[in-house]
């Protein structure tokens, strides 16, 4: 290890370990300040929560938990309405009042007393990540289980109804945001999950989520490396009774999905408190609160793993067999203190669907391996890919400072195991590609609120990550170049490894400037030890006005500095191919290089209550509107694409680009109705690619782009990316029947309540096709509906059918063509298919 690396490992390290002890210790707590079991600390006020006299704020005690929260002010989305915590800054001196017992109320018991403790400390955690100044579109787990398909759609599906949002192929991202190509945060109770390796299957399963939310706009200092989206998921914290549910979903395409959920609380030995709120005082020296748990498993096969590349109603050589599951637990060691472990796995298994009608490569001269031909339908290329990550989270909580420290792992591997003499003949190459990755980092977070107007944020991460590129390609001596005969097919290898470190630090305030705006300023620095090295210290700065309870105003800047993902990096040897099949058509390999940019957003959100027929105001049905405008300025902008038959993304930098676009939003909700509408129009254009240039043909002049080679065109004109969308939108509805579910005694032939009726809807113009991204692929839209409905049953515990159609109108269209940078074979929305599932509480 070079001395400036080992300089700032160390320096990393140290500061780990104090802000390690900071969590684990914090301030010092007062006998008198115990944190009660309902709230364990106060919140800070957000954009949406003006500072008030401490002698208004609600006290911890009051504290109940929603049926779903979203993230702070200026959030849009499908969502039930929430009730407003307003924390304080002081505890008040009156702070025993709230521990006094009445009489009449009934004991809680100790799991009650458990699940209001970690309530307040899920609140407790939001404290430390702010949303201020940006857009952020929150989707709960009741909305995800309303809508078509339920819990048994991706996680990339459900994000598609989110603002700006659009399409993609599983073979090139699944999905883009503002049109961006990854770049992407996830964060699962605040713990970044690292890149990994990119592939087809899902990683994350939809029934572990309590709520989703898709933050973007200029990001706060707190947020690094992957940076147009912050995807932030919040677990469950309905489902810790002992209890849970098994289902069975399938349907067309050979679908068949099992799964379960199940969780609960054990080894709690707390007495049961009085009073009407677990605020009681353990009596005991010896009472331990329990742990809470729950764990997630499904199975998925059908016959349509990966888009078809045909319009037709089954895909061919299209199997697929994918296994998700996830773990939580959580306990307190003190008071004060929770520790928290997440870990999930996934092991997905791909046939590659075929075309047939496939033309023999030119470059080869048959026989191969003694085949003269070959019908490209009975292709037989494989991929599998192997997930596990997880977390370790000590979260601390006590008298205005909330700090959590975290270990984090993921481990991935991806294998494409092509067809030796098919690719061979209908390709020119066919590479065995492995990829794998290991990576394992420290995350340490911190807020303290040091007085009413400022509440202070500091944190870092640092990650260390071993990559191994493996890649061997049966390829022909390239004597067919010069028309004699071929020689026999050789075996090229060419393996790369690496291990790259990422360190970040920042430290931001969050400054109340009056009751009305708030200033979020601070900075964090960067550090890249890769395939290339590189820094940057990059401030951020928003502003949150909300002149009116009801109307948020925001805007901000970030500068931001994007690392590539490391195994997507990894240079080529090309020279090993000269004078075979598999050579490059033209040459430059330099190095993928960190994205840098300049990023301006802002926004307004107004909430239009429509009629109040209550005394809470929640309950009234109100319209809530978003507004939000982007613009990106970037050098070296980071883009990959799928550039061979093998399934796999390769990464390369255009030297300028820039994204704009604007989005609308919109959502309804009254009684058990509710309705959202997204609406996107933007762009991102870029020009000179500057590295990997190996990836595009300099060697043929094409008519369309003006005589010019694809790479000379590029070099010498700004042109989209081929994941740009011009228009982007989604929409969707859901009603419940009575607005409640069917009560204990009714028949569900005398009445419609427990019913659920839902559809939904995307839009897009089309991503770009053709030399260059000069075209543009067909406008489409595609409609889902579904219903269910909840049995009563004789054990207590309710039966769920559903049934959803997707594709509706089995709409045909094409996702890809099979032209464009980067894109290897054309790929179709579904076809309409039909679903039923059964659910049953256990």
């Amino acid at each position: 290890m070079s001395v400036p690396v080992y300089r700032a490992y160390r320096a990393t390290v140290l500061g780990g370990a104090a802000l390690l002890a900071l969590v684990a210790f914090g301030p010092p707590a007062n006998a008198q300040d115990l944190p009660t079991q309902s709230q364990p600390t106060q919140s800070q006020p957000t954009q949406s929560q003006p500072a008030q006299d401490q002698s208004s704020q609600t006290q911890p005690s009051q504290i109940q938990p929603t049926p779903e929260q979203g993230p702070q002010a200026g959030s849009r989305g499908i969502q039930l309405p929430q009730l407003t915590v307003r924390g304080q800054l002081r505890k008040p001196a009156t702070r025993a009042v709230a521990r006094r017992t009445t009489p009449s109320a009934s004991p809680v018991s100790a799991g009650d007393q458990l699940n209001a403790k970690n309530t307040g400390f899920d609140q407790a955690r939001s404290n430390l990540f702010t949303t201020a100044g940006t857009t952020s579109d929150t989707i709960s787990h009741d909305t995800i289980e309303a809508l078509p398909q339920g819990g048994n759609a991706t996680v990339e599906k459900v994000l598609l109804q989110a603002p700006g949002v659009s399409q993609d192929s599983a073979a090139s991202g699944l999905f883009h945001v503002r049109n961006d190509h990854a770049n992407v945060q996830f964060r699962i109770n605040g713990v970044m999950l690292p890149d990994g390796v990119t592939g087809f299957g899902s990683v994350l399963n939809t029934e572990l989520i309590g709520t989703i939310a898709l933050v973007t706009g200029a990001l706060p200092a707190e947020f690094g490396q992957r940076t147009v989206g912050l995807i932030d998921i919040t677990t469950r914290n309905d489902i810790f009774n002992n209890s849970g549910s098994i289902s069975y979903y399938g349907g067309s395409r050979s679908t068949i999905q099992p799964s379960f959920e199940y969780g609960g609380t054990f080894g709690a030995n707390c007495p049961a408190a009085s009073g009407g709120a677990a605020t009681a005082k353990p009596s005991s020296s010896i009472c331990f609160g329990g742990v809470q748990y729950f764990f997630t498993g499904s199975y998925l096969q059908n016959s349509e793993g990966i888009e078809n590349t045909q319009p037709t109603l089954n895909a061919i050589h299209d199997f697929s067999q994918q296994e998700k599951g996830f773990a939580y637990m959580s306990t307190f060691v003190d008071p004060y203190t929770r520790l928290s472990l997440i870990a999930g796995t996934a092991t997905n298994a791909f046939q590659i669907p075929n075309t047939p009608g496939a033309p023999l490569n030119a470059a080869v001269t048959p026989p191969v391996f003694g085949m003269s031909t070959f019908d490209s339908s009975k292709l037989n290329e494989n991929q599998t890919e192997d997930t596990q990550f997880g977390a370790l989270a000590l979260q601390r909580s006590v008298n205005g400072f909330d700090g959590q420290i975290s270990y984090f792992t993921r481990y991935d591997n991806l294998h494409f195991m092509p067809d030796p003499a098919g690719d061979l003949l209908l390709n020119g190459i066919a590479s065995d590609i492995s990829r794998q990755a290991y990576t394992n980092g420290v995350q340490g977070d911190a807020s303290y609120a040091i007085n009413p107007a400022h509440t202070l944020r500091v944190g870092f991460t640092v990650s260390a990550e071993q990559t191994w590129v493996d890649n061997t390609s049966l390829v022909q001596p390239c004597t067919a170049c010069d028309g004699t005969d071929g020689g026999a097919p050789v075996a090229m290898t060419d393996d790369v490894d690496k291990l790259g470190w990422l360190a970040g630090i920042y430290a931001q305030d969050e400054w109340k400037l009056t009751d009305k705006l708030t200033m979020n300023y601070g900075a964090r620095f960067d550090q890249m030890w890769e395939y290339t090295d590189a820094n940057q210290l990059s401030p951020r700065l928003s502003f949150t006005y909300k002149p009116w309870d009801t109307t948020t105003f925001h805007a901000g800047y970030a500068r931001y500095f994007t690392p590539p993902v490391l195994v997507e990096a990894a240079p080529a040897n090309i020279a090993l191919f000269n004078g075979t099949t598999g050579a490059s058509p033209s040459g430059g390999t330099n190095p993928v290089l960190p994205e840098r940019s300049h990023y301006f957003d802002a926004g307004v959100d107004q909430k239009i209550p429509l009629r109040c027929d209550t005394a809470v105001a929640n309950d009234c049905p109100t319209l809530d509107l978003g507004l939000d405008a982007y613009y990106k300025i970037a050098t070296d902008l980071i883009d990959n694409g799928n550039f061979g038959q093998a399934l796999v993304l390769s990464a390369f930098n255009y030297a300028k680009g820039y994204v704009e676009g604007v989005e609308f939003s919109a959502k309804f909700k009254a009684g058990g109705f509710q309705a959202y509408g997204n609406l996107a129009v933007g762009e991102e254009r870029a020009t000179d690619v500057v590295s990997n240039q190996y990836l595009f043909n300099n060697v043929t002049p094409l008519a369309d782009l003006g005589g010019l080679t694809e790479l000379q065109y590029i070099d010498s004109h700004w042109i989209y990316t081929d994941h740009t969308q011009i228009v982007t939108g989604s929409a969707g509805a859901a009603y419940q029947f009575c607005g409640r579910a069917s009560s204990p005694g009714e028949q569900w032939w005398d009445t419609w309540c427990g019913t659920k009726l839902s559809a939904d809807m995307i839009y897009g113009s089309g991503l770009r096709t053709g030399d260059a991204n000069i075209g543009t692929e067909s406008p489409y839209a595609q409609f889902n509906a579904g219903i269910s409905h909840q049995f009563d049953t004789p054990d207590g515990k309710p039966l769920t059918v559903r049934f959803d159609v997707v594709n509706l109108a089995d709409t045909i269209y094409q996702i890809r063509s099979g032209t464009g940078i980067g894109v290897f074979a054309p790929q179709y929305g579904p076809r309409r298919g039909y679903f039923i599932g059964i659910s049953k509480k256990i």
